[in-house]
C-alpha cells in the first residue's frame, strides 16, 4: 500500500468508465496540482483505493452496469476522510440523497468541469444560500425521479423495479435509458 501522503501531489480518484472524459478529465486535474489515479469499473477503482488510499474521489454514478454508489460507500469504509464527488448525466434526488448519506461531499450533474469539481472537492459545508427553483417539477421529470426512486429501493434490479411499478421490464428499460428531463 502506497499512502498518498507519500506521494507530493495530493491523490485523486477517478472512476468513470467515459475513456475519453477519463483522459480529459484527468489532464485538467493534473494541471491543477493532482497525482490522478484512472480506472473505467467499480473493480479496478477500489484496488486503486486500497493500494493509494486517495485523499478524493471523482465518481460516475453509472459505470457501465453498476452504481458508482456501492464505490462510494466502499471508498468511505477505507478512509473516512477521503472526499468523494458523485458526477452524473443521470441525475435524480434520490441517488443525490443516497450519495450523501453514503458520504459524498457533493454530486455534480453532467456537463461538468475541472473548476466545479475542484471547487466541489474542497466545499465542506452547505451553502444556505443556493437558488431554489420558482417552477415545480414537470410532470415529466417527476416520472423519471419516482422510477429512480423506485429502482434504487430494488438495489438497481430493473426487473424488480418494474414489478413494483407494475410495468412491462422493457417498457422500464427505455424510460430510464432517457436522459432526464432539465427544468
Amino acid at each position: 500500500m502506497v499512502a498518498s501522503e507519500e506521494l507530493d501531489q495530493p491523490v485523486l480518484l477517478l472512476v468513470d468508465d467515459d475513456k475519453v472524459f477519463c483522459k480529459v478529465l484527468k489532464a485538467a486535474l493534473e494541471r491543477r496540482g493532482f497525482e490522478v489515479l484512472v480506472a473505467y469499473n467499480l473493480e479496478k477503482g477500489l484496488a486503486l483505493a486500497e493500494q493509494y488510499l486517495p485523499e478524493y474521489a471523482v465518481i460516475d454514478l453509472r459505470i457501465g452496469l453498476d452504481s458508482g454508489l456501492e464505490l462510494v460507500k466502499k471508498l468511505i469504509s477505507l478512509d473516512a476522510n477521503t472526499a468523494c464527488v458523485m458526477l452524473t448525466g443521470f441525475a435524480s434526488i434520490a441517488t443525490a440523497v443516497e450519495a450523501i448519506k453514503l458520504g459524498a461531499i457533493h454530486y455534480l450533474t453532467k456537463p461538468t468541469n475541472a473548476d466545479e469539481i475542484v471547487k466541489a472537492l474542497s466545499k465542506n459545508e452547505g451553502d444556505p444560500g443556493v437558488s431554489i427553483n420558482k417552477n415545480p417539477p414537470s410532470a415529466k421529470r417527476l416520472e423519471w425521479e419516482h422510477l429512480q426512486k423506485v429502482l434504487l429501493h430494488h438495489d438497481g434490479n430493473i426487473s424488480a423495479a418494474a414489478r413494483a411499478l407494475n410495468m412491462h421490464r422493457r417498457t422500464l428499460q427505455r424510460k430510464l435509458e432517457k436522459k432526464p428531463v432539465r427544468e
